[in-house]
């Protein structure tokens, strides 16, 4: 605040540098005791870090295989997808040709019975034929009595030959038809066939293709998760290890400041070096140049301003305690001359 119970230049430094070294002495007596422990545990966090550094390289290598192995697994999907819709189409055409099928089918039954149907009637043509006999050409002429009844049965006889013909004729396309039937049904169950197992190994291999990606990148998503969870215990033991750390140390600074203060005849509310230059800790000191009174040499006008009463210099240590506090909060070391 004003040029106080130090009245030089180098007064004030061999005062602040007694007090930095003091404070060094300090911390480096309450160092010591906590040094091994602290060593070790940064002996610890080194290695640990390295470690979580190795851990953080295979875990960006495992995301890089997941990241494959998702790859292929969509590569799997959209096979699944183009195969599905192969599947689809493949269902459609194997119920058309089902459909088709069941109409050769009954196709098929209807040839059947004509067949059986012609059989018949040629059976029962050839009994008739075996029990009366062929009429013949000579019987013909031999049996009729005019031109009339001549023609009537030469016509009748013709009748017969052809009728004859006419069945022998239906009888063997009925059995081509039944021949032709059968060879279509047989062909459409053979394509039927044929391409429900191309449906069956289609249908398996998407299965295997999709199993195999989904235990891949299970496997890969496993590992992953694993590898981060060591990594994110590491940094937790690593977080802990800094906090043994730094406690003890700051407790070695808090400790060896609070030491310096009793000897200095502390606590103050700013630091002690501008104290010490100021007025060398006396609580009754008085600038008889300036006016400025207390350890912390401060001017009365600007005592008055921050609410004191009387003399600084007369004030009790909590009351210049106090307003030095208020000073320093509000113009910080720019208020001193030590500062």
């Amino acid at each position: 605040m004003a040029q106080g119970f130090a009245t030089t230049a180098a007064g004030r430094a061999r005062l602040a540098a007694l007090a930095c070294a003091l404070l060094v002495l300090g911390i480096g007596l309450g160092g010591r005791a906590g040094a091994a422990s602290i060593g070790g545990l940064q002996q610890k966090v080194s290695a640990a870090r390295e470690e979580a550094s190795s851990l953080a390289s295979r875990l960006q290598a495992a995301q890089a295989e997941v990241a494959a192995a998702e790859g292929e697994a969509t590569a799997a999907a959209d096979r699944e997808k183009k195969l599905s819709a192969l599947l689809a189409t493949g269902e459609e055409k194997a119920a058309r040709l089902a459909g088709e099928v069941r109409r050769t089918q009954r196709e098929l039954d209807a040839a059947k019975a004509r067949l059986r149907r012609a059989r018949k009637a040629l059976a029962e043509r050839l009994v008739a034929l075996y029990e009366s006999g062929a009429p013949s050409a000579a019987s013909v002429i031999l049996a009729s009595d005019d031109l009339d009844e001549l023609a009537a049965r030469s016509e009748y006889l013709e009748r017969i030959q052809q009728s004859d013909t006419d069945l022998a004729e239906r009888v063997a396309e009925v059995r081509r038809s039944v021949t032709r039937a059968l060879q279509r049904v047989a062909a459409l169950k053979a394509r039927v066939d044929a391409y429900n197992e191309r449906l069956a190994v289609a249908r398996a291999e998407i299965a295997s293709v999709r199993a195999e990606a989904e235990a891949s990148a299970a496997h890969l998503q496993s590992l992953a998760a694993a590898r981060s969870a060591s990594l994110a215990s590491l940094k937790s033991k690593i977080g802990g290890w800094v906090e043994d750390i730094e406690v003890p140390e700051a407790a070695s600074r808090a400790e060896a400041e609070g030491t310096v203060e009793r000897w200095l005849g502390g606590p103050y509310s700013m630091p002690t070096y501008i104290v010490m230059c100021e007025s060398g800790g006396n609580y009754g000191a008085v600038n008889p140049s300036s006016g400025a009174g207390g350890a912390y040499q401060i001017l009365p006008s600007t005592w008055e301003l921050y609410g004191g009463q009387g003399e600084p210099q007369n004030a009790s240590k909590s009351e210049q305690d106090r307003i030095a506090s208020e000073i320093w909060a509000d113009s910080g070391s720019s208020a001193w001359v030590c500062g």
